[in-house]
């Protein structure tokens, strides 16, 4: 998938956002601002309310399922201020309230604990009847064939591709994931974190494109992978880690090594960041950054290490 968007989807959606916080045609000082514009999610922001335009191949059924999910449990996902799509353009749209997100300038603010307590509870909810899986292994795959088409021969591509293959089949969405009943966010990281209101109120999750049941280890995989790949620090891997486990989050064990479980997602995680690592460098013509670096030589160390044994991968 590229990273271009629908030029016709942007200004559609920036009127509708208007409209939709001014329904009456009043004067209006507030600007619009451009959260995201790719073509698997156009966001802008208007006052204190969101627009999305979801990707072009989104099941009306499935994100009207999603949307109920995020109503229900307004205490663990941000509620959606209408529980259904809307069409314009061609595209889904839904509307949100305004959250202020994670600081990436204050990493050392970052709220791994509350995550970690969301996602245990997300993970304990009963998901409707007809929710579908999560796409956290069908974005991996995405991110494969993105890797083949931009790059196909990169110096890097054949160590990715062959620590793709290491993994089990369910993991690279080639076969259904064992759990077919636990509730998942499908892509956890901590730009699916905002507090609301303003900065005062309490975190919630966002972005229900992804959710649906499966693995619920999958939504520990991506701090899991940057913790073996060196990129998260181990005091906050174990904030994180302790936060879910003393939450009673199932996806891991209460006590003993969680990396049995952690393993494959981990593995799967780390190989997608280093897919589209390469290939938004490539497109891009820039040089691989220090983390993007870490991700890619981690795909090199896990070719040698089948999944199953091993308690994650060596550093």
């Amino acid at each position: 998938m590229t990273a271009t968007a629908d030029p016709g989807v942007l200004p559609a959606l920036r009127a509708k956002a208007r409209r939709t916080v001014h329904p009456e045609p009043t004067p209006c000082s507030h600007p619009d601002t451009v959260l995201a514009e790719r073509d698997d999610g156009t966001v802008v922001r208007h006052a204190d309310t969101v627009a999305k335009a979801h990707a072009p191949d989104t099941n009306p059924t499935a994100l009207t399922l999603r949307l109920t999910v995020a109503t229900d449990n307004p205490d663990i996902l941000l509620a959606p201020l209408h529980p259904t799509a809307a069409p314009l353009h061609g595209r889904l749209i839904t509307f949100w309230p305004y959250g202020t997100p994670v600081d990436p300038e204050a990493p050392e603010h970052a709220p791994w604990e509350e995550a970690a307590i969301l996602l245990a509870r997300l993970h304990r909810q009963l998901a409707p009847p007809g929710l579908p899986p999560m796409r956290g292994p069908v974005k991996a795959a995405q991110a494969i064939v993105r890797l083949k088409a931009a790059a196909p021969h990169h110096p890097a591509t054949t160590s990715i591709l062959r620590a793709w293959h290491t993994l089990p089949a369910w993991a690279r969405a080639e076969a259904p994931m064992s759990d077919t009943t636990t509730l998942c966010h499908g892509d956890l990281h901590l730009g699916q974190l905002v507090r609301n209101p303003a900065t005062t109120g309490p975190w919630r999750l966002i972005d229900v494109d992804d959710l649906g049941v499966g693995v619920p280890a999958w939504d520990l995989a991506r701090p899991a992978a940057w913790y073996a790949c060196g990129l998260l620090l181990p005091d906050e891997w174990t904030r994180f880690l302790t936060a879910y486990q003393r939450a009673r989050g199932p996806a891991v064990p209460a006590q003993g090594d969680p990396w049995p479980v952690l393993d494959v997602p981990a593995r799967a995680l780390t190989v997608q960041t280093a897919a589209l690592a390469i290939a938004k460098s490539t497109a891009s013509g820039r040089p691989l950054d220090d983390a993007q670096r870490s991700v890619v030589d981690a795909c090199d160390r896990m070719e040698g290490i089948p999944p199953e044994l091993v308690g994650g991968f060596p550093k």
